[in-house]
């Protein structure tokens, strides 16, 4: 992401959300999105390929608090790409690079009145960039944080609801194996000319200031191969495969986002490795349901369990069947709890068993139970169970 990149995306028009946005809405917004334009979802189509890059970017800032924080701020201080000169400031023009208030702004703006940003602005921006706010955090030689890989997984009912280990493949840019990541054949590539090996370059941005870019002829990297590696034509980066064996948390839910710490693609010149995204998916259970920490599951119950009462046995996900007592006169869709037989919590805990009870009605009587039927409907023959829905609906 470059210092011009910065200034000008809006993050929230990339996933169509106000700025106000919850984090929910915008983890809604993001799911939505990736899942229409995943490269899985749409072989070959290199338009969807870069609107899946730039919306898992801005989910990036804007799902992680702190990086939201420091765009916002940010946005605010370069609000529609301009400086918005503070109290005391001065109505001057301001010649500065941006990349210097990236690198600490030591001597502050240069028209005598305008100092004092101290190191401030590094700290708000050293978190979405990666750049560090000390001496030679310019130079072509800085540590270089691998990339985000976002991968995908199907669990099924029970794995998500206890846990499971996974494997996943992954292919990623990491430092070529060929030349050891440095481009060049024998692993001896030069300083890049264009740039003096800051991997940077200046650039009037109108206004009077300066923008800074990657440089193109080292495509930010301060080197050039003096001889290209025949594997990675002296980018100095290589695709490479792995499979990596990830632990999915117990009570994950479906559509969730776990985010794994330094499991993405390697950094380059001892940089940091980038962060592994997970997006999971559930298969639907034939009989277990779920609503938040709490299963769910409907069991059949016959006219005279529910009439006279009686204790019904219950199954539970991957226990032995726990037994419930049903009261008399219980109607059919009501709901009773067995408590600690659902999801695992965040906390070690277990949510509960929610059991609707759904009243059967026998398709096919014998004579027996045709007579007993019979003779219960004279003896209940002045009973109108719908009088107060018929008296309700006049009265309406």
């Amino acid at each position: 992401m470059s210092t011009k990149d910065f200034v000008e995306k809006d993050y929230y028009k990339v996933l169509g959300v106000p700025k106000d946005a919850t984090e929910a809405e915008i983890k809604k917004a993001y799911r939505k999105l990736a899942r229409e334009f995943h490269p899985d979802a749409n072989k070959g189509d290199a338009k969807a390929e870069d609107r899946f890059k730039e919306i898992s970017e801005a989910n990036d800032v804007l799902g992680d608090s702190k990086r939201r924080k420091e765009y916002d701020e940010a946005r605010a201080l370069f609000g529609n790409g301009g400086f918005r000169p503070g109290p005391g400031a001065g109505g001057g023009t301001f010649n500065f690079d941006l990349g210097d208030l990236f690198g600490g702004a030591q001597g502050g703006a240069q028209t005598g009145g305008a100092g004092g940003f101290g190191g401030g602005l590094g700290d708000v921006f050293g978190g979405l960039f990666n750049r560090g706010a000390g001496p030679g955090a310019r130079t072509g030689t800085q540590p270089r944080r691998g990339q985000d890989i976002e991968s995908e997984v199907t669990l099924s009912f029970t794995e998500a609801v206890d846990g499971a280990t996974v494997p996943l493949r992954m292919s990623s840019q990491a430092p070529c194996k060929a030349c050891s990541g440095t481009g060049d054949k024998n692993g001896t590539p030069r300083v890049c000319p264009t740039c003096v090996g800051t991997g940077q370059v200046s650039r009037g941005g109108g206004g009077g200031f300066s923008l800074t870019d990657p440089c193109v002829d080292c495509r930010g990297r301060g080197l050039i191969a003096q001889d290209p590696c025949d594997v990675c034509k002296g980018s100095g980066r290589a695709k490479s495969s792995r499979t990596m064996q990830v632990r999915i948390p117990a009570g994950v839910s479906d559509g969730q986002r776990i985010r794994l710490r330094g499991k993405g693609s390697p950094g380059e010149r001892g940089g940091p490795a980038g962060d592994l995204y997970v997006v999971v998916h559930v298969d639907a259970h034939p009989v277990f349901g779920r609503k938040g920490d709490n299963l769910t599951v409907t069991v059949p119950v016959t006219f005279v369990e529910a009439a006279l009462g009686g204790e019904v046995k219950v199954p539970t996900l991957g226990g032995p069947p726990v037994t419930l007592k049903l009261p008399a006169g219980t109607p059919g869709g009501r709901t009773m709890r067995a408590r600690g037989k659902g999801a695992v919590r965040k906390d070690g805990t277990r949510g509960d068993l929610l059991v609707t009870v759904e009243v059967e009605v026998p398709r096919s009587l014998d004579d027996k139970a045709r007579q007993a039927l019979e003779s219960y409907r004279e003896a209940t023959a002045g009973e109108d169970p719908r009088a107060e829905l018929f008296q309700a609906a006049k009265g309406a």
